[in-house]
């Protein structure tokens, strides 16, 4: 509780441009707390959506979704993915705070500073971002979303809950070998600024994991002779942040699954292997082929 009050203090001080649900959540949290070990067993004022997806099965399918899964897993790949199937929104924080860096918010200043500094942006800003975004998205009548990669702390997940009712947390998993492979394969078109990959990766069974393959996503030949490799794409630094990741995923996982909303999927390999696996797990396999014949 002691630091969601300061939390809460320091929002209220800010230059007043405080987004009013991420106060009125926080506020309503911090009073529910009775002690710094206890979570609120359901969000207090929450900012909700009504699901109402056109063409959709006639269930009520609530898509206030999480993705969750270690850096490099392919979060954003298949959000995006089901995004654009469900027809909701693919909200990644570090696409808003890039956003706000080349926009004259209020916010921007303050974030160059932080970056140009190397440093971490806070829980408060993040959240800031996340409760504007989210209410901009209600005021134009976004029926739903995917988050994308948040939260990543469990105080981020109790925060959050406050705010969002997350209907369900799908946390995307790879072996450790065929992840940093995969990391290791990245590159970025130095003009156009796409991301591709060039590993090749096929990795016979053992240790009791299955066989597994995975295609390379090459660039068109355009871009091929521009290709770079990111300064932190090496084996120690992918190797550190699988680390920490680890450290500090499994006690959101926790979190979730003590609430019966984590979805754990293992990749069985590339995007046509994957695709298909992960839209069964989430009962949409159907789906698709009625939205591909409605549009055929």
């Amino acid at each position: 509780m002691a630091d969601l009050v300061r939390l809460l203090s320091k929002l209220r001080v800010a230059s007043g441009a405080s987004s009013p649900c991420l106060l009125r959540c926080l506020s309503s949290s911090a009073a529910s707390f009775q002690s710094e070990n206890q979570i609120p067993s359901h969000p207090v004022h929450p900012l909700t959506f009504s699901p109402d997806l056109t063409g959709t099965d006639p269930k009520d399918r609530n898509v206030q979704w999480v993705f969750l899964g270690c850096p490099g897993v392919g979060k954003g790949t298949y959000a995006s993915r089901l995004c654009s199937l469900l027809g909701v929104p693919h909200i990644a924080t570090g696409d808003l705070v890039r956003d706000e860096l080349s926009s004259s918010g209020d916010l921007s200043a303050q974030l160059k500073e932080i970056v140009n500094q190397g440093k971490l942006v806070s829980d408060e800003i993040i959240l800031r971002l996340l409760s504007k975004r989210l209410e901009a998205g209600e005021a134009k009548g976004e029926s739903g979303f995917i988050l994308d990669g948040f939260p990543r702390t469990i105080k981020q997940a109790e925060i959050l809950e406050g705010m969002i009712d997350i209907d369900l947390v799908v946390n995307l998993k790879l072996r450790e070998d065929v992840l940093i492979e995969k990391c290791l394969g990245r590159r970025l078109c130095s003009q156009c600024k796409k991301s591709f990959n060039i590993a090749s990766i096929d990795v016979k069974d053992e240790n009791g994991n299955p066989a597994m393959s995975m295609a390379p996503l090459l660039p068109p030949e355009n871009c091929m002779s521009k290709l770079i490799t990111r300064p932190d794409d090496t084996e120690e630094v992918v190797r550190e942040r699988l680390r920490i990741y680890n450290d500090k995923s499994q006690p959101v996982e926790d979190f979730y699954r003590s609430r019966g909303k984590l979805l754990e999927f293992d990749l069985p390999g590339g995007i046509p292997e994957s695709w298909p696996k992960l839209l069964e797990a989430l009962d949409l396999d159907d789906y698709e082929e009625k939205q591909s014949a409605a549009t055929a």
